[in-house]
């Protein structure tokens, strides 16, 4: 089946999605179920799992969306997967992959500009430097995200192997210490900084976080624009986490003040986020933490050690979700 013809003339959305998907839009959604032979509603989940809309009738569907229907349907035929959990590993990779597509797309735009703003108005201008950039940058992107793909999934492997235990349950929890970093009044801040500023402000906040994370063996989980949130397998090394990020943002006279919770325990680990108890508690912990201070929770303080850390108890205080809560100030001897 060869789907529909498509008109002969594109606008400039179509000619740049032709450019990045590499082939024209042929198929509807009824000629990919005939396709690929599975049902009209398992595509539209898929296709909601990926993050898009739903197509009624209209052409939207290239031949590589056929074959990935098909690859997806042939590995749930093998019994690897169920098709639920293919649904999920659809979302979790549409909801990672969206996020890097934006990323690369304001990374990029600026260059697209000044490429456009050069160019002989004979060649395309902004529309022709976009393309331009689209050939010469996507093959070797795309390389770039399968090797980051296979040394994280080593990585993440590597974690899975270290809870031991054997116990199918286990698999999906570890004793970590969660740590929270939220920069002080960003909405007062936001309102005074231009858009271009606090675009710049967040991206230098959650480059410098990510940094001090990864040296300290740490994983960022999420960034929430004026806040992140990591883990790490030892509470020693969150404790250097949460110093260096003062550091690196609260003592830089010109990046706002930050304050810094950590809480430990067990969380559950769920398609690349963590939840629990220590999740909450140390993001509830920041609004007790003065500014360019650590704050933990009384787990977290009686795991640094005696001889390296002074712990002071900070007077009772009632936290959302947990009651009455003695917050600990701790720092280096």
């Amino acid at each position: 089946m060869s789907g529909p013809e498509l008109p002969a003339e594109q606008t400039r959305e179509e000619l740049l999605e032709r450019a990045i998907l590499g082939e024209d839009v042929v198929f509807n959604a009824q000629e990919v179920s005939e396709e690929t032979g599975v049902t009209l509603d398992e595509i539209r989940r898929l296709w909601r799992a990926l993050g898009f809309p739903e197509h009624a009738g209209e052409t939207a569907f290239t031949r590589a969306d056929v074959d990935a229907v098909s690859t997806m349907s042939n590995v749930v035929a093998s019994g690897l997967i169920d098709f639920d959990l293919a649904v999920n590993l659809t979302r979790a990779v549409g909801q990672t992959v969206a996020r890097l597509a934006d990323w690369e797309v304001t990374a990029l735009v600026q260059r697209v500009e000044e490429r456009g703003s050069e160019a002989d108005p004979g060649t395309g201008g902004r529309l022709g430097s976009a393309m331009r950039i689209v050939e010469e940058f996507n093959a070797p992107f795309e390389q770039l995200i399968i090797y980051a793909w296979r040394r994280h999934l080593a990585a993440a492997v590597a974690r899975v192997e270290a809870l031991g235990g054997g116990e199918e349950e286990d698999l999906h929890t570890s004793q970590l210490t969660v740590g929270f970093a939220d920069i002080v009044s960003f909405t007062a801040l936001s309102n005074q900084l231009t858009e271009a500023k606090i675009g710049d402000l967040v991206e230098l906040f959650e480059s410098r976080c990510a940094d001090v994370v990864a040296a300290q063996r740490g994983r960022v989980i999420k960034s929430l624009g004026d806040a992140v949130l990591f883990v790490n397998d030892d509470p020693i090394r969150s404790y250097d986490t949460a110093e260096g990020i003062i550091n690196v943002i609260g003592r830089d006279s010109r990046m706002p003040d930050v304050r810094v919770g950590l809480a430990s325990g067990s969380v559950v680990m769920r398609l690349g986020d963590v939840f629990g108890p220590p999740v909450n508690m140390a993001a509830r912990l920041t609004a007790v933490a003065r500014r360019n201070r650590i704050i933990v929770d009384a787990t977290t303080a009686a795991l640094l050690p005696g001889d390296q850390f002074e712990a002071r108890r900070l007077p009772a205080r009632p936290v959302r979700g947990f009651g009455i809560v003695e917050p600990v100030a701790v720092r280096r001897h």
